[in-house]
């Protein structure tokens, strides 16, 4: 796993700074898997994870609002049959936040351990 998964997340305010492109870059290198994506002219970062069924799929649903839960900042997730898309971006900033990487590491963690 990345190394941003051991970071501690800092509470997002109004007026925080986005994530620098160097720490975007890094962690997008880190993790391929990741796409960086604009919705609505704000920066985000997604993933789809696959899986067997959907018991598994709402299983990792399940663990990935655990993770936002433990943290206060919370993902858009999709739930399917056999899928699981989660897209990351702190909306107090509309854009990406350094917590944004730490938690979608986070996620990784959660789905390797499955």
């Amino acid at each position: 796993m990345t190394k941003f998964a051991q970071k501690i997340c800092v509470a997002c305010q109004p007026d925080a700074e986005p994530a620098t492109q160097e720490e975007i870059d890094t962690f997008l290198i880190d993790n391929p898997e990741w796409s960086l994506v604009d919705t609505d002219n704000i920066k985000c970062i997604q993933k789809e994870y696959k899986f067997e069924d959907f018991e598994d799929a709402l299983r990792f649903t399940n663990m990935v609002g655990e993770v936002a839960e433990q943290e206060g900042h919370h993902p858009a997730i999709s739930t399917e049959w056999g899928r699981v898309a989660v897209k990351w971006w702190s909306h107090k900033i509309e854009n990406l936040h350094l917590n944004d990487l730490i938690l979608a590491a986070r996620c990784d963690q959660k789905y390797a351990n499955m």
